[in-house]
């Protein structure tokens, strides 16, 4: 399998530097771009293949939404993930309607941004845990997703491992906890979490967790 091409923009070099170095510990995953100025961002694309784009923001101002957009509308394969320590409503939601298909909150950790980057590759959005029950939470009526109601079939669907799993990931454990409590590794978490939402055709990890509270699997 070819490696995953990952891009990087972020104002602050270190920052961009640290996402590189972290990256380069991760076998299947190649950094293929990466940059500090939102001028150059574009020009870069159009010469070198990207698959997930990791974009650090802080202010979504009007500048980075069209550029979001416009990423969006020239490259429409490329998979935004957004990455910040902003974590106001406002400001996550403008970010998933600009068109970015993942969100990193400020406690993601190493394994969140691999889970994220493969998650994205594989057609999924991402959202940090902490994101999907804000979002959950305040936007469970609102968010333009499928009625995700009771349905004793598509529960029936899950195997018992899977549905531990969903339990356990909804009541906030972390892949490595799930994979240590459990004795699997921590990518045989992530294959059953891909493989839940392909059983039951959800396409982020907020519909996950609102099919799981819906039908009495875990509770808020």
């Amino acid at each position: 399998m070819s490696n995953i091409l990952v891009g990087i923009y972020d104002e602050h070099r270190l920052i961009q530097e640290a996402f590189c170095h972290m990256l380069k510990e991760v076998s299947d995953v190649e950094v293929a771009l990466s940059v500090n100025t939102g001028n150059l961002l574009i020009p870069e694309l159009k010469t070198k293949l990207v698959h997930v784009l990791i974009m650090n923001i802080h202010n979504l101002n009007a500048t980075y939404i069209s550029l979001i957009k416009d990423i969006g509308e020239q490259f429409p394969k490329i998979k935004i993930l957004v990455y910040s320590i902003n974590e106001s409503e406002d400001f996550i939601v403008k970010t998933i309607q600009s068109g970015s298909k993942g969100f990193l909150a400020k406690d993601s950790g190493m394994q969140d941004l691999i889970e994220a980057i493969y998650s994205l590759r594989n057609g999924f959005d991402y959202y940090s845990k902490s994101i999907a029950s804000l979002l959950v939470k305040k936007y469970v009526g609102n968010l333009q997703t499928p009625e995700l109601g009771i349905t004793e079939d598509r529960v029936k669907t899950l195997s018992t491992r899977e549905i531990e799993i969903l339990k356990m990931w909804g009541n906030s454990m972390t892949n490595p906890e799930i994979a240590e409590k459990l004795f699997i590794s921590v990518r045989t978490v992530e294959s059953h979490k891909n493989h839940i939402m392909q059983k039951l055709n959800l396409k982020t990890t907020v519909d996950m967790l609102k099919f799981a509270i819906k039908n009495n699997i875990i509770d808020l």
